[in-house]
């Protein structure tokens, strides 16, 4: 029996296989790394899984708690508040609350006034499509003033962006705004959640019940191509071996899905799917013997340090989970040819102690107890000025293969609880799509 083949395991490619699974046809989804869950893979700390790049969910994200639930396992989530805070001239500075907001001492009292007003004024823009034709700085320096703009959010653009950050659209820190400020708890405090055993263990729990209803899941079984007749894919071949297919998703990043598409599609369909860009990430995780601070999350808006934030994850999911290891984050978003990126996994390491020794003098080389590298290509979409026009549709052009991809849930910018949107939103397209070929 040919089946609907799902290319990517991460989230997208997991909630698009239980949808389908759930109405009965059969699936196979092929992911080609050893592990589920894209990029909120996972690998070990002690007997805990731990993700390879930070992850939180905010309590506003409600796709993913939807799943959870559907899933009955909601005792699994955690909800706690975060500390956040700011390195800035050479000094940290808390920021998890409006009244941390008007003890900024680094902006005049005025402004730090405008900078709570201007992240509620943020929060209530009713028609972000206005906002495409905007660059996030003429936007930031018009809402919070230069003052503001110069201290809290150029550096912060800077660091996440880089070169390009003259290019980001208004849009794209609209919706940062907008999450970050609608996940309080009471007391006007971010309150996040967590998966109790990581995303490791929400990805595993997808896995089996996909199987549970027939399903199939290949790992270490990359997709190398397709096979096309009169416009429509009939299989799906992978290093796992070939499969028949009556349809096909693609979830992968859009030059992968560019790759497998060019042989079938016209050059300037191809050419649309490689017209969005993409920033790489490197992503150093430590195993530190103590804390480095009492914040879960800090942005560093100080250009002389190479990453734009320090996430101890320790601070949020407590040490005791991972044998009383402390676990830090220091992630950069940086173009694939950019020296960083390339470098071996300890010069990575030995670059990022040095600058971690300058901002924390009492830091010591023997806190480290262990470390971990990860990559990956295609890491965020660069949200230029009407990136919603460079979109493709989830439908391509041949008639039975579909696209449900991150660079797709524009104006959201990625995460897992889009990630889930995604797959079932693309279920439910290739639904109707083979309904209506099965009724011509």
């Amino acid at each position: 029996m040919a089946r609907i083949c799902i290319v990517g395991g991460g989230f997208t490619g997991l909630a698009a296989a239980l949808e389908l699974a759930s109405a009965g046809l059969p699936v196979t989804v092929f992911e080609k790394d050893e592990d589920l869950g894209g990029l909120a893979g996972s690998f070990r700390v002690g007997d805990q899984m731990l993700e390879k790049f930070y992850h939180h969910w905010f309590t506003n994200d409600r796709h993913i708690m939807q799943l959870v639930k559907r899933l009955k396992v909601e005792d699994r989530i955690v909800l706690r508040e975060s500390r956040t805070g700011m390195y800035y001239a050479h000094n940290f500075f808390k920021l998890s609350s409006p009244m941390d907001v008007l003890r900024f001492t680094p902006l005049a009292f005025i402004d730090r006034i405008r900078l709570g007003i201007g992240a509620l004024a943020a929060r209530r823009v009713g028609n972000w499509k206005e906002l495409e034709s905007v660059t996030a700085k003429d936007w930031l320096v018009r809402l919070f003033g230069r003052k503001v703009y110069d201290v809290v959010w150029e550096p912060l653009l800077i660091g996440k962006f880089g070169d390009v950050f003259p290019e980001i659209s208004a849009v794209w820190f609209w919706n940062k705004l907008k999450l970050r400020g609608g996940s309080r708890a009471k007391g006007g405090a971010e309150q996040l959640a967590y998966y109790r055993g990581g995303f490791a263990a929400l990805a595993a729990a997808m896995a089996a019940e996909i199987e549970r209803l027939d399903g199939e899941i290949r790992t270490r079984a990359e997709v190398t191509g397709l096979e096309v007749h009169d416009g429509r894919v009939t299989r799906v071949h992978a290093a796992s071996g070939s499969v028949e297919a009556d349809a096909a998703i693609l979830t992968i990043p859009l030059p992968g899905a560019a790759d497998l598409l060019e042989p079938h599609t016209s050059s300037g369909y191809v050419a649309s799917l490689r017209r969005i860009r993409y920033l790489s990430n490197v992503c150093l995780v430590l195993e530190l013997d103590r804390s480095l601070s009492s914040l879960y999350w800090m942005n560093v808006n100080d250009p002389s340090f190479p990453f734009v934030g320090i996430i101890e994850h320790t601070n949020f999911e407590p040490a005791s989970s991972y044998g009383g290891r402390h676990i830090v984050y220091l992630s950069k978003y940086l173009p694939p040819e950019a020296e960083l990126y390339r470098l071996s996994d300890p010069e990575v390491l030995e670059f990022s102690l040095a600058a971690i020794q300058r901002m924390f003098p009492k830091f010591s080389r023997d806190w480290v107890k262990g470390y971990h590298v990860w990559r990956a290509d295609y890491s965020q979409p660069i949200i230029e000025k009407n990136y919603g026009s460079l979109i493709p549709e989830m439908q391509t052009p041949l008639e039975n293969v579909f696209l449900s991809t991150m660079a797709q849930v524009y104006p959201e910018d990625r995460g897992t609880n889009y990630a889930v949107r995604g797959g079932i939103e693309v279920a439910a397209l290739l639904q109707s799509a083979l309904d209506y070929t099965r009724v011509k």
